[in-house]
């Protein structure tokens, strides 16, 4: 049960991550980026040490969308910032 609990939040998690990539004009606030990396190394972790394999496999999954994402994020802030173009209260 804890194992199909699991693998239902966690495919969740990777459904609003692949949603994100898929919609090429979403930029990820830097600290969204480092909170969904943080919470799903964590999901990783934890799935692998309660030896349920498929939700630690979505969570890897779901770590590989947010780095996409990180990517992008970082590209989008250096034109910012090679631009001038930063918005107010985006430093």
């Amino acid at each position: 049960m804890v194992s199909f609990l699991l693998s239902v939040t966690f495919a969740c998690g990777l459904l609003i991550a692949v949603a994100h990539v898929l919609n090429r004009r979403f930029i990820a606030p830097v600290y969204d980026v480092a909170a969904n990396l943080t919470a799903f190394g964590g999901a990783v972790a934890a799935s692998l040490l309660l030896g349920h394999w498929i939700p630690a496999l979505l969570s890897a999954i779901a770590i590989v969308c947010w780095l996409v994402l990180a990517r992008r994020t970082i590209l989008a802030r250096r034109v910012e910032f090679a631009t001038n173009r930063v918005p107010a209260g985006r430093l």
